[in-house]
């Protein structure tokens, strides 16, 4: 296992980019104490319910700060988040930061099976919840995973910050709330912006999700494209649409209103009538959002009767941006549409800027960024020249790549050292990107990347199902959804509603669930055996 506390990243490399003023010296908890120093009242998240200033999210995080080390978590240790979109998590985030250690990120939505797979892949002895996870009480999530093998040293409960200031922080149900660390203890457990602050996961094209590890200032550079690209200042309004563990939202919640000291304004549950209020009500300047949760919003009834004139730039991504739909939006709105190409892994690779006229903003991903050294390759050849290929990249918003699987950062980098993207591109000459293809074996449904064989060997476990394969079918909002094209076992019947059952029953994330079953009397077959998924895709597309 890696060391927790050993270098990230090579000096030299580290000491490159601060010469260059892509990554710095302070860290986002350094950040926020300047914040309440300045402007203890002024707004720093806001939910639909209640709102923290910066004065209060700095008392919040210290809180939980103080109950971790309380708890025994030390620098280096690996605290499980598992926690609803808002004001809080950010709070937690930051309090983690402020005890040393490394936040474990995991999607509110998980499954039990992929809440299982992250604690064993992190050795995660820590778990942070509300007293309710979805409705059920945590200590019952909890107690089952101990009862399934999972070394849960303690478990956190913390309040709902922005409703309840006042209510305690318990460790395994007892009160453990001490208030700040002494100025010597947080000296001693201070996180710099190299150190491995963050774990979130990663869809693959196989298995259960990998392990992303990130440093702040991989988020830090980031940060300074999108703040450029799009114009961004303190004075913006955030409103992000993404949980904050993944990519899009750590940087649309998290890292850059940090880093600009602007409000952010988010929400447990993406509801398109509710976020139309919020722009409104808070006058959002910038919005974050996945494709899916755009077309939603320009598909509301609400949509008409709300003053969204604060709007002036929308950045999305993570899926096909349709083009008719996003010149939709910007003339109802008045936002301009941005994207970055990129990953979880990699950050930005391209990106599109206020600038750039419609069809290229709209059509193509932007131009490359200089300074991540895209190339492009073919079974492992550069073929930067041909304009045509699987991009790589190499530069100041890549991540260290994945945490303890050398078989998966095998994958992820070529031989020397270039991180790889899954899919198939071209550059034109003018530098813009666009993608063409996919390498791997996943389905991009509403921004979530879903692996096809994980869905093939979850539904391969069901008595009825002889042989599956897992493939989109179009949608016009969600831009595909799963269907699992299922050959049966004789004699044997099977519905989706019974499908449906029977994978809930083992624990698996309901996003990554079929939503449309095919049953066939054989699955076709290539030339070598293997399932004809283009077969399977384009009769679907029909």
């Amino acid at each position: 296992m890696v060391d927790p506390l050993s270098p990230l990243v090579d000096p030299a490399v580290a000491a490159a980019y601060r010469a260059e003023g892509w990554w710095g010296d302070d860290s986002l908890a350094d950040h926020v104490r300047r914040h309440a120093a300045r402007r203890p009242h002024a707004a720093a998240h806001i939910s639909a319910a209640a709102r923290l200033s910066w004065a209060e999210l700095l008392a919040a995080a210290e809180r939980v700060a103080g109950s971790l080390a309380g708890a025994g978590v030390e620098p280096g240790d690996r605290v499980a988040v598992l926690l609803p979109d808002g004001p809080t998590v950010h709070a937690v985030f930051l309090g983690i930061e402020l005890a040393g250690a490394v936040v474990i990120g995991m999607g509110h939505r998980a499954g039990t099976a992929e809440i299982e797979h992250l604690l064993g892949r992190t050795d995660a002895r820590c778990l942070v919840t509300l007293a309710e996870h979805r409705r059920e009480p945590a200590a019952t999530l909890v107690a089952g995973l101990r009862a399934r093998g999972r070394a849960i040293r303690s478990h956190v409960v913390v309040p709902r910050f922005e409703l309840e200031p006042d209510e305690l922080i318990t460790v395994e149900g007892a009160p453990l709330d001490p208030g700040p660390l002494p100025a010597a203890e947080r000296l001693r457990r201070r996180l710099g912006p190299d150190d491995l602050f963050l774990v979130n996961s990663t869809s693959g094209t196989t298995g259960l999700p990998k392990c992303v590890q990130h440093t702040q200032n991989r988020w830090v550079y980031f940060h300074h494209q999108a703040a450029a690209n799009g114009a961004l200042t303190g004075d913006d309004v955030f409103y992000s649409a993404v949980p904050a563990p993944f990519g899009f939202g750590l940087w649309t919640a998290h890292v850059t209103p940090i880093l600009l000291g602007a409000a952010t304004v988010s929400d447990e549950h993406f509801n398109a009538e509710a976020v139309l209020e919020l722009i409104e009500r808070e006058r959002v300047t910038v919005l974050c959002c996945v494709s899916t949760q755009f077309i939603l919003l320009l598909s509301s009834p609400d949509l008409e009767r709300r003053d969204l004139s604060s709007l002036r730039v929308m950045f999305t991504g993570g899926e096909a941006v349709p083009y008719d739909r996003a010149l939709a939006f910007e003339a109802r709105t008045g936002a301009t549409v941005l994207q970055f190409y990129g990953s979880n892994e990699t950050g930005l690779l391209s990106g599109t800027v206020l600038g750039d006229p419609p069809e290229r903003r709209l059509r193509t991903a932007g131009r490359i960024v200089p300074e991540m050294h895209v190339r492009l390759f073919e079974d492992g050849r550069d073929v930067t020249s041909t304009g045509r290929g699987q991009p790589g990249c190499k530069g100041p918003a890549t991540s260290p790549g994945y945490l303890d699987d050398d078989a998966a950062n095998a994958q992820l980098f070529t031989d020397d050292g270039w991180m790889l993207m899954a899919d198939i591109c071209t550059i034109d000459d003018e530098g813009y990107l666009s993608v063409v293809g996919r390498t791997s074996d996943i389905i991009i449904r509403g921004g979530k990347n879903i692996s096809a064989p994980q869905v093939e060997s979850e539904v391969a476990t069901h008595p009825a199902v002889a042989h599956v394969a897992a493939v989109p079918v179009p949608d016009p909002v969600f831009g595909e959804r799963v269907c699992a094209v299922v050959q049966l076992r004789d004699g044997a019947t099977l519905t989706l509603e019974q499908l449906t059952v029977h994978l809930l029953a083992r624990g698996i994330s309901k996003e990554i669930l079929p939503e449309r079953l095919m049953i066939l009397d054989e699955l076709p077959l290539s030339s070598g055996g293997k399932v004809a998924k283009g077969e399977l895709r384009a009769r679907l597309a029909t």
